[in-house]
């Protein structure tokens, strides 16, 4: 097996884990002192987590030696690994298909020629009451890379 398949494994540990013990992300970032939406997308194999992290993770969710290792393994990000079928990532890419255009025209506007950062990012997700149904709020916060002249 592979070291993305293992890692990937090891995210389906963590949601038996959690499932079993009855556990929200929000109790198990809160318990590690980390955001809630990096937590989850670490847990399910998409960012790298260190040694000390993962025992902390595996000592909570009760998880063998074996996963406790694979969480330490190399992060796994890609199509390969999204269901883009799945309605709430059809949205996002829909959002993205839409806004995205306007978003980077409006990036260039306030800020010059570069992009926003996927890497010193922090994604925060909230729920929010509306007497006409509860909202979803999701905020990216992304520090602005320039493009430079070399």
């Amino acid at each position: 097996m592979t070291d993305a398949v293992v890692r990937l494994d090891a995210g389906d540990a963590v949601l038996a884990a959690k499932r079993r013990l009855g556990l929200t992300w929000a109790e198990i970032a809160r318990e590690v002192g980390k955001g809630k939406v990096w937590v989850t997308a670490a847990l399910l194999g998409q960012h790298p987590i260190g040694r000390e992290l993962a025992e902390q993770f595996g000592k909570l969710l009760e998880l063998d030696t074996e996963v406790v290792e694979a969480l330490q393994l190399p992060a796994v990000r890609g199509a390969h690994v999204v269901d883009t079928s799945e309605p709430a990532v059809y949205r996002l890419q829909e959002i993205v298909q839409v806004y995205g255009s306007a978003v980077n025209e409006l990036i260039r506007e306030e800020f010059g020629d570069g992009i926003m950062s996927a890497i010193d990012f922090e994604v925060e997700l909230e729920r929010v009451a509306d007497p006409k149904g509860d909202r979803v709020v999701i905020t990216l916060n992304g520090k602005y890379l320039q493009y430079r002249e070399f």
